[in-house]
């Protein structure tokens, strides 16, 4: 089910699975991408019947960053609105209300590096490589990783990777919370995909509004995120979901949504 050039998306039983899909690039983003991926995260949010996301790459490779080839002769102006554009679907994508899980197999460089940091979860496989290489070729880093990689490595561990531009392992990252899983190339999307199938049994409005309320965390005072805590607790607590499982619960019987045995998240490596 897919009708784009540079993306092949499916839906499955209530999860999408987008797949960057250049491979003669490496599926680097130029516009034709940048432009499908805005297009799907609207198409995507609009639709209920979609309960998870896995983002992933077509080939050895999730995502070689941006598009060097396009940038040639491109000035100022003409930089502005792409990233301009590229944000909206970005801020669109961190804030989904469902699960988003990156499957990383191969290289993340560049924006790619940047796109993977966008999702909630991230698996990767033992060959994964990421790599802030703005620098290399003169740039600074983009698609939201100045806002996003500080938050999940520190702020000195982020100016590190952006400085050195240097490219780290599968392990490194996943020590450094980049990554939560390690797993093998031909595992990581089932992994991924076992992950969203378990996910999307969680009740939409507790996940959507533990997301919204997790997001801001950083920004907001301990008063602020009570407050928010107390709003959206208010909410869940008359949702059937949440109604059904105090039912059981009183019952006796076993809970509808558990977490299945061999979705578990553990901090696994794969040697």
């Amino acid at each position: 089910m897919s009708a784009f050039e540079t993306l092949n998306f499916a839906v499955d039983d209530g999860v999408a699975t987008i797949t960057l899909s250049r491979p003669e690039s490496r599926n680097a983003i130029n516009s034709t991408m940048r432009e499908e991926l805005g297009a799907l995260v609207r198409q995507i949010q609009l639709d209920q019947s979609i309960r998870a996301v896995v983002l992933t790459g077509a080939g050895e490779t999730f995502c070689a960053g941006g598009d060097l080839l396009g940038m040639e002769g491109v000035d100022s102006r003409i930089m502005r609105q792409r990233l301009m554009a590229a944000h909206t679907y970005l801020t669109e994508l961190m804030n989904l209300d469902r699960p988003v899980i990156a499957a990383v197999d191969g290289t993340a460089y560049g924006a790619g590096f940047s796109l993977a940091l966008a999702a909630d979860i991230v698996v990767v496989s033992n060959r994964a490589r990421f790599c802030m290489a703005f620098m290399r070729v003169g740039l600074l880093p983009d698609y939201g990783a100045m806002y996003t990689l500080p938050r999940v490595v520190g702020l000195q561990r982020a100016k590190e990777l952006i400085y050195s531009a240097r490219e780290i392992s599968a392990e490194e990252a996943l020590n450094l919370g980049i990554a939560l899983e390690i797993h093998t190339p031909e595992d990581v999307l089932q992994r991924a995909t076992t992950l969203a199938h378990a996910m999307k049994h969680l009740s939409p409005t507790a996940f959507g509004f533990t997301k919204h309320t997790l997001n801001q965390s950083y920004e907001s005072s301990l008063a602020t995120m009570l407050g928010l805590e107390a709003a959206a607790q208010s909410m869940a607590i008359a949702t059937p979901e949440c109604t059904e499982a105090i039912a059981r619960f009183s019952a006796k019987q076993p809970p509808a949504y558990k977490w299945p045995e061999n979705a578990t998240f553990s901090n696994q490596k794969t040697e």
